[in-house]
């Protein structure tokens, strides 16, 4: 798209950013958790509350450890007051083992937070896991209970790869931009964990932003790999995502690959939704980029991680007159 034909589309998209259909996620709710139980009783239960309220903290806060927060341990001894419902499953085993649905009220969670002092760093996106076992091919959800547990456990929801919906491992493990739109538009994330079991351990490659992490683990006890490399991912991005701004930042951030006036709504919608970002001015547009002058609560690299989480942008090259450069993906 030309220069004058992107300014004239963002001019008229602004005013008709508000009637735009909202895409939704099919994964979990970040105010749903899954726990094991030992049994049924009264206190197994009021255990697993404990532990899912954690959890959901830790995912609506943004990563936080509101552990040590005033008040944490009475809002933990107190969470069967906020939860919305609950359902055991078991596998019908001797002896049966158990898994105990929990679901918080919404408002009562988000009102918790506050009370905890947390700043709102909006729930990050999930984490899909893709994972090949030795015989090469991707494992599903019920072989995957470790790493799951793992990650959960960090506060981060888990998203599974369809076999039937997946672009080309190799592709997806370099970041490809192509491979990671095809992810982005059917599982609504940018992070994905791709793991590749062989007999003596695994293989692991964690993305973020469009970025690729590798590194190899060592081992036969393949739950014990899935525990590892679940920490090992939610550490990783942990550093990247769960940045807590005290101060605003103004800067220019470049955003090209955008093809259409749509493409401009849709970036704007993206911009806006991130809780850290305070306001946003287009100072121009060149080819298929666009300039924006951004106030945000967070230092710049937080918000560049942030912004790249939700699969719809990757960092991208350097642009003249930009402290920060992002690609669209279609």
């Amino acid at each position: 798209m030309r220069l004058s034909r992107l300014l004239i589309a963002t001019s008229l998209f602004g005013l008709v950013l508000g009637l735009l259909p909202v895409a939704r996620s099919q994964t979990t709710s970040p105010y749903t958790v899954l726990v094991p139980v030992t049994d049924t009783s009264a206190a197994q239960r009021n255990q697993a509350f404990q532990t899912a309220l954690g959890q959901v903290l830790v995912r609506v806060s943004g990563g936080q450890d509101l552990s040590a927060k005033s008040g944490y341990p009475e809002a933990m001894q107190n969470a069967a007051g906020i939860v919305k419902q609950f359902q055991y499953q078991g596998n019908g085993g001797n002896p049966p083992t158990f898994t105990l649905n929990v679901s918080f009220d919404q408002g009562a969670v988000q009102r918790l937070v506050t009370q905890l002092g947390a700043t709102s760093a909006g729930v990050k996106p999930p984490l899909l896991v893709v994972v090949k076992g030795s015989d090469g091919k991707v494992l599903g959800k019920d072989g995957l209970g470790a790493l799951s547990s793992a990650i959960s456990q960090h506060g981060y929801q888990v998203s599974y790869g369809d076999p039937a919906q997946l672009p080309d491992l190799g592709k997806l493990a370099s970041a490809d931009p192509a491979a990671l739109s095809a992810i982005s538009r059917i599982y609504h994330t940018g992070l994905v964990l791709i793991g590749d079991l062989h007999a003596n351990g695994a293989d692991w490659t964690l993305i973020s932003g469009g970025q690729a992490q590798h590194w190899a683990a060592q081992g036969n006890d393949q739950n014990g790999l899935f525990a590892d490399a679940g920490k090992g991912a939610t550490d990783r991005l942990g550093q990247a995502l769960n940045v807590i701004g005290s101060s605003q930042i103004n800067a220019k951030l470049w955003v090209s690959g955008l093809h259409s006036a749509m493409d401009y709504a849709n970036l704007l919608s993206t911009l806006h939704a991130d809780p850290s970002v305070q306001t946003i001015t287009t100072l121009g547009a060149q080819d298929d980029g666009v300039l924006f002058a951004v106030k945000a609560g967070m230092p710049l690299d937080g918000l560049v991680a942030n912004l790249t989480a939700g699969g719809r942008m990757m960092e991208g090259s350097s642009h003249d007159g930009a402290d920060a450069s992002l690609r669209w993906l279609h």
